[in-house]
C-alpha cells in the first residue's frame, strides 16, 4: 500500500522542532489532554475527559500531575457541586500551545514547498540493499506496513 508523506513528514517536522526547543516534552497523551482542555468547550472534569479520550481517571491525573508541574494546567474544586474538580486552563499552557502552532505552521510551510513522493510500507520484509554497519555484519533494514 502507497500512501503520501506529507502529513507524517509535517508532524515529524513540529516534533522535532519541539524536542529541539526549550519548552518540556510532553507525551502523547499529555498533549492530547492539553489540546482537549484547550480546544474543548468547558468546563472539564477528571471523568468528562478521561471518557472523551477513552482512558481511565487514574491516567488522566497523571497527565494533569505532569501538566500542573509545569503550569500548563490547573485543578480547582467546582463550587457548585464539591465532589468534582474541574481543570483550568493557565497563561503559561496558552503560551505553550501558542509556540507549538508556530511550530506546526512553520512545518506545513516546509512541507508544502517539498514535491510529493510516496511511500510504501511493508510488514517484515527486509529492505532490498541491507546497510552495512561497518562491523562486518550487514544491518537489516525493516520497514512497519501503515495499516488499511
Amino acid at each position: 500500500m502507497a500512501i503520501q508523506v506529507q502529513s507524517l513528514e509535517m508532524w515529524r517536522h513540529a516534533l522535532v522542532a519541539s524536542v529541539r526547543g526549550e519548552s518540556p516534552d510532553l507525551s502523547a497523551r499529555q498533549m492530547a489532554l492539553m489540546l482537549s482542555v484547550y480546544l474543548g468547550e468547558g468546563p472539564h472534569t477528571v471523568r468528562g475527559l478521561a471518557k472523551i479520550l477513552r482512558i481511565s481517571k487514574p491516567a488522566v491525573s497523571r497527565a494533569l500531575d505532569r501538566l500542573g508541574e509545569l503550569g500548563y494546567a490547573r485543578r480547582e474544586r467546582d463550587d457548585l457541586d464539591r465532589r468534582n474538580v474541574l481543570v483550568q486552563r493557565t497563561a503559561s499552557g496558552s503560551d505553550f500551545l501558542i509556540q507549538f502552532s508556530r511550530m506546526i505552521d512553520e512545518a506545513k510551510d516546509h512541507v508544502g514547498s517539498l514535491p510529493p513522493r510516496l511511500v510504501e510500507f511493508a510488514i517484515n520484509k527486509p529492505a532490498e540493499a541491507p546497510v552495512s554497519s561497518g562491523f562486518d555484519q550487514p544491518k537489516s533494514a525493516w520497514v512497519v506496513e501503515a495499516a488499511e
